[in-house]
């Protein structure tokens, strides 16, 4: 019998996510680095870090703040180079353990991915089970930790997942995640990022509680497109699928310049570099897009991006340069740049899901993670 188009089926997702991933790595291979404050990248005068152990958290110490900043909050900061390669290699083995056990994966990045295990290939009914197996695995087998969110969609498997890091995880049953969601902060929503959260903050929504009693209409009126979003998501509705061949919803390059940008000239000769690389990542993949968005970092590390539609399809590298330095133009920077970049996206890749999000409901059965 098949399902009617407003019922949402039930799946078990689980969110496996890497404990500090680039940093564990490292300490890993280097053990006298164990128990050590370590920021992976921005050890040079304009670096930036990557990653930070646990140890280096402590202190205020995160991805993307500035060397400078993160050796300001925590002397004893040890910086190691990015290893990729390795952590490319590290990533590929984990990965094979996941195949183990169902086919349906999504990475999402190096260090995480989502899994379906509604049908899995150990004929195990617990998804929770299965998380506790895969992470006993990784540790055993590689040598890293890792965190794990168990529930019905990725939205809440994701959330989940954060819950007890590092080395932990936690389930959250399908007649649980309405009160899952309606306790939480709205910061912890994925997806929901300062921005938002502050307009959120403006209309009286601090928690999933708050969100809930916002009607649609009200939702899609100060949200726009998003208000469906979030008015499902709070109700336990997320209906994206895991993508086992997960398409790129944008290709772009972006470079930090060893010496701040105050001449107009200069940012446009650095446009012309990024954008040939640019098109050397659009000619391996064979990919045309829409949008054209410039991303500016200022020294003072605020970001703005513009960006500019098409009614057609672009892979074409001086068209996308001249969009870019038109969207330089309309920026007027005001600030000496540290970073300039180009991104292209609304591309030919993406296959457009049919949605049911406006009548989409949760049916709560009785269904064991």
């Amino acid at each position: 019998m098949s399902t009617p188009p407003d019922i949402i089926p039930l799946r078990k997702i689980i969110h496996v996510d890497m404990d500090a991933f680039y940093a564990s790595v490292e300490q890993m291979d280097h053990p006298e680095l164990k128990g050590k404050p370590l920021a992976v990248g921005g050890g040079s005068k304009r670096g930036v870090v990557s990653a930070a152990s646990y140890e280096a958290r402590k202190y205020g110490v995160r991805s993307a703040i500035s060397g400078y900043l993160a050796k300001k909050r925590c002397p004893e900061l040890i910086f190691v180079k990015p290893r990729f390669d390795r952590y490319k290699e590290i990533s590929q083995k984990i990965r094979a353990i996941f195949y183990d056990y169902t086919d349906l994966v999504e990475p999402l990045a190096l260090d995480e991915a989502y899994l379906d295990v509604t049908e899995n290939k150990k004929g195990n009914p617990s998804a929770t089970l299965i998380a506790e197996e895969i992470r006993t695995r990784i540790f055993n087998e590689i040598g890293l930790t890792a965190s794990a969110g168990i529930s019905i969609n990725k939205f809440v498997a994701k959330i989940a997942s954060d819950y007890n890091k590092p080395n932990g995880q936690k389930t959250v049953n399908p007649e649980e995640v309405i009160e899952f969601l309606e306790k939480l902060d709205i910061r912890k929503f994925y997806g929901v990022g300062k921005v938002t959260a502050d307009k959120m903050y403006q209309h009286g929504i601090f928690t999933g509680a708050d969100l809930k009693t916002k009607s649609l209409d009200y939702l899609n009126t100060h949200f726009g497109k998003s208000g469906a979003h979030y008015y499902n998501i709070v109700r336990g509705v997320h209906t994206s699928s895991v993508k086992p061949h997960r398409t790129p919803k944008s290709v772009g390059a972006e470079r930090t310049f060893s010496e701040n940008l105050t001449s107009e000239i200069f940012m446009l000769e650095r446009l012309t570099n990024i954008a040939e690389e640019l098109d050397k990542r659009l000619k391996q993949s064979k990919i045309a897009g829409k949008t054209i968005t410039l991303k500016i970092k200022y020294s003072n590390f605020e970001q703005h991006t513009r960006s500019k539609t098409l009614p057609y399809f672009i892979a074409d590298k001086n068209l996308v340069l001249e969009i870019a330095k038109e969207l330089l133009y309309q920026q007027k920077p005001e600030n000496s740049v540290r970073l300039l970049g180009i991104s292209l996206s609304n591309l030919n890749t993406e296959k457009k899901e049919t949605k049911k999000e406006d009548t989409a409901i949760l049916v709560q059965l009785k269904f064991d993670l």
